[in-house]
């Protein structure tokens, strides 16, 4: 039996299936499920080809491709409420004598339009049996980490070319109702935060590795230093080893048949830890070529001191090396010379054209000079609000030296689990219940629910927003902070993950936002209408 899907992507797995294939069981039929690009992704994420098949699922097929008519089969529309997915379904029963199947069961993830609706309901109304909004608008990326998939959404929010559009007001709109999703997959009614943003303007043949949940060693490893992934996994390897030799060293026939049994097992054991290890191997070559100097200088520019706690006096003579160095791209580039400006507030405009100018980044200087429009004082004559978060003290912690920096949203969530949010800075917009004390101790859920997971039946949720992306070193956080504080799972999201060797401390500061007010209402309002069962 395969293992239990963990996390977020389990929940949406046993969603689909209470809210989409539970819902025609009772018909005992093989049936065809029809997708989108969207829904062909959000399936890949959380579920098999083998789970379809126990669902009674025989065949896939992408609603906007020509398909063979199939008319004495029943149809599953899993698919989004756009024109292009609306179309796809009319298209297979323009008329009742060349549908292509029996009859629809349509499922959206998400609110359908009443243009859309009513499209359906003058073409095709006859032949569809079931229709209902599922409201899953979200991919699980991780167990405890999703996205929105909106790469555009930090330049639609904070571009001051689209500043008097309505592009920021619709993005943010979209993003609110995709949490919303979110909250009603997990049965969460929350109270909700936010930070207000402020600006002045507006060896061998080559075979893929597939990294999935259902992976132990992938999910035990993934968010662990380099370091400790190259010392642990060759003791795997090692174990694994010794068992199958002393297995070996039994000469009865019942051992030796029970060793054939157990070979299988072995095999697929060792081969699994084989490819952790060659990638991990693949990353540190990676990593001592190139990149080790990088992060040395990313994390002293970051810190502003060195390893060995020793203040940074000179920050240019840190930032040169790395500039002078042909081996890194313009992005490595640019990303030192932004946490060189963050750690001097701003530097002059003599300077900066300089620097722009002998590392030939001319044409991709917008991406240091748009900093001034998420309020980074970039010159130092630009005169702007700092928005600096207070910082834990985590000098006793035990950290690598080329991994020092600690992600500002890690403080973030230990100060909203202990209740030490700043009200003046992080406002209410909706409250958690009085029995929230800030220890997690009680979860705000409304409403009593018999099936989740058994170890986090007892444990608060919660939820954190970035826009702009994420890092894997904030995702990190979210596991790290789940284990120190057994009573309260945290979950992050963001419009889009990214990888970088260091997260930009700014980046952090400046996308630390959920919404304005005026969304963050937006959210609550939608938040309540899924309470009163409109979602």
């Amino acid at each position: 039996m395969a293992p239990a899907v963990r996390g977020l992507k389990g929940f949406v797995w046993q969603k689909l299936k209470s809210a989409v294939f539970d819902d025609f069981r009772k018909e005992e039929e093989w049936k065809i499920i029809l997708l989108d690009d969207y829904t062909t992704k959000l399936l890949s994420m959380c579920c098999k080809m083998t789970d379809l098949l126990a669902e009674g699922i025989t065949v896939v097929e992408n609603v906007y491709k020509d398909r063979e008519p199939v008319p004495h089969m029943k149809a599953i529309y899993l698919i989004t409420p756009t024109k292009k997915s609306v179309d796809g379904l009319i298209d297979d029963f323009i008329s009742k004598s060349s549908s292509r199947y029996k009859a629809a069961y349509v499922y959206f993830t998400d609110f359908c339009s009443d243009s859309l609706f009513n499209k359906i309901k003058s073409s095709c109304a006859k032949s569809i049996k079931r229709c209902k909004e599922i409201n899953i608008s979200f991919f699980p990326y991780e167990s405890q980490v999703f996205t929105l998939n909106i790469p555009d959404a930090f330049y639609r929010c904070y571009s001051p070319t689209l500043e008097k559009t309505k592009d920021k007001d619709a993005v943010l709109q979209v993003m609110a109702e995709q949490i919303v999703t979110l909250c009603a997959t997990l049965e969460e009614n929350p109270g909700v935060r936010y930070r207000r943003y402020k600006t002045e303007g507006s060896g061998g043949k080559e075979k893929e590795a597939i990294l999935e949940e259902d992976d132990d060693l992938w999910v035990k490893m993934r968010h662990k230093h380099i370091a400790d992934v190259i010392e642990e996994i060759p003791k795997l390897l090692k174990e694994a080893s010794s068992k199958t030799k002393a297995a070996e060293g039994k000469l009865s026939i019942s051992a030796l048949s029970q060793l054939m049994k157990k070979m299988p097992l072995y095999r697929k054991e060792i081969s699994k830890q084989v490819v952790h290890l060659n990638i991990a191997e693949d990353c540190m070559s990676k990593f001592k070529s190139n990149i080790e100097r990088l992060c040395k200088t990313e994390q002293d520019l970051a810190l502003g001191t060195d390893a060995e706690g020793q203040k940074v006096k000179d920050s240019m003579r840190v930032l040169l090396p790395v500039l002078l160095n042909k081996s890194h791209d313009s992005h490595d580039k640019i990303r030192a010379i932004l946490l060189y400006i963050f750690s001097t507030n701003g530097t002059t405009q003599e300077n900066l054209d300089k620097l722009i100018q002998n590392v030939q980044i001319e044409s991709d200087s917008d991406m240091i000079r748009n900093w001034k429009y998420l309020d980074v004082p970039v010159i130092s004559s630009f005169v702007a609000q700092q928005h600096k978060y207070p910082r834990r003290d985590r000098s006793k912690e035990e950290t690598f030296q080329l991994s020092r920096w600690t992600p500002v949203i890690k403080d973030v969530m230990e100060d909203a689990i202990e209740n030490k949010l700043d009200s003046k800075d992080w406002p209410y917009c909706s409250r958690c219940p009085p029995t929230w004390n800030g220890s997690g101790a009680v979860s705000a859920r409304q409403k009593p629910r018999a099936s989740y997971r058994e170890e986090r039946r007892s444990s608060a949720r919660l939820i954190i927003f970035v826009i702009g992306g994420v890092t894997h070193s904030e995702m990190r956080s979210a596991y790290e902070v789940s284990e120190a504080y057994k009573s309260c799972e945290v979950v992050i999201v963001s419009s889009q993950t990214f990888t970088s060797a260091c997260a930009l401390p700014s980046v952090i500061l400046a996308t630390l936002t959920a919404f304005g007010s005026r969304k963050a209402d937006k959210l609550v309002q939608n938040c309540s209408l899924w309470k009163e069962d409109k979602y």
